[in-house]
């Protein structure tokens, strides 16, 4: 018997849902709260085993980047008592990595995430369709 596909994700695929994908969705709209730009969840289990999501943001700039990084992991913190297990990055703020372990959170200066184009090496892996509030920046 096939399963229904899990809400939400543009794949075609039936896929089980996660009980991360509320982490996920939270740090999205912890993103937008500072004005992150293009702000991507992409649902990567099937095709790692380190982590079930990757949520992919642009930043303005280096500050823009370590205002997004300090204001998720606090509110994390304070919130859900959730604490990275690494955040690699945060010293010249252009590519910073946060590993929540279920949930990795790339924070890209718009320029570095246009070299490394993240999205295209994993654009086999199902994004998930975000609510996005009236007042966050557009997508691509």
């Amino acid at each position: 018997m096939k399963q229904a596909p899990a809400e939400g994700l543009s794949d075609e695929a039936p896929l089980p849902e996660l009980a991360s994908r509320e982490l996920a969705e939270r740090i999205a709209a912890l993103a937008w709260e500072k004005k992150a730009e293009d702000v991507r969840v992409l649902r990567v289990r099937e095709l790692v085993q380190y982590t079930d999501w990757f949520v992919v943001m642009s930043a303005t700039s280096d500050r823009h980047a370590a205002a997004l990084r300090q204001h998720i992991e606090r509110s994390l913190r304070t919130d859900a008592a959730e604490k990275p297990m690494a955040v690699e990055g945060g010293e010249q703020n252009q590519w910073v990595v946060m590993d929540y372990s279920d949930v990795v959170v790339h924070i890209f200066y718009e320029p570095v995430r246009a070299y490394y184009e993240l999205e295209r090496l994993w654009r086999e892996a199902p994004e998930l369709t975000l609510s996005r509030p009236d007042d966050a920046p557009a997508a691509g």
